[in-house]
């Protein structure tokens, strides 16, 4: 039970990345973080045609990131910050884990500079 939540957590997380993989999914999302827009004023400031603007749309919605309404023939895209927050959390613990393995390097190679001093004030 625990490793298949792990691994639908994964797979989750890889969908996230891979949605925010590509330039133009990232600018769709920097857009909908404003608020709600519909498909064409996303489209507006993209330098694609508006079918490669629904795919990239799809790919958001798939990863989870972002959510749509269709009302009468106008589609409404909105952000769905849940993702998001699992990713940012994903990276902050990626951040511990590194800052901790370097400050631990850090001690030691200045434990080294402290030997070395020690050895060479033996020495002379």
């Amino acid at each position: 039970m625990i490793l298949s939540n792990m691994t639908n957590q994964t797979a989750a997380l890889d969908r996230v990345f891979h949605a925010l993989a590509d330039p133009s999914r990232r600018m769709i999302v920097e857009r909908l973080i404003s608020g709600p827009a519909s498909v064409s004023e996303l489209a507006r400031p993209l330098p694609m045609a508006l079918p490669t603007v629904v795919q990239h749309l799809r790919v958001l919605e798939a990863s989870g990131l972002v959510g749509s309404k269709k009302v009468g023939r106008v589609r409404t895209c909105h952000i769905e910050p849940a993702p998001l927050t699992t990713a940012e959390q994903w990276i902050a613990e990626q951040r511990a884990l590194w800052e901790g393995r370097l400050d631990r390097l850090d001690r030691y190679l200045k434990d080294l500079q402290v030997k070395d001093t020690d050895e060479d004030a033996g020495t002379t």
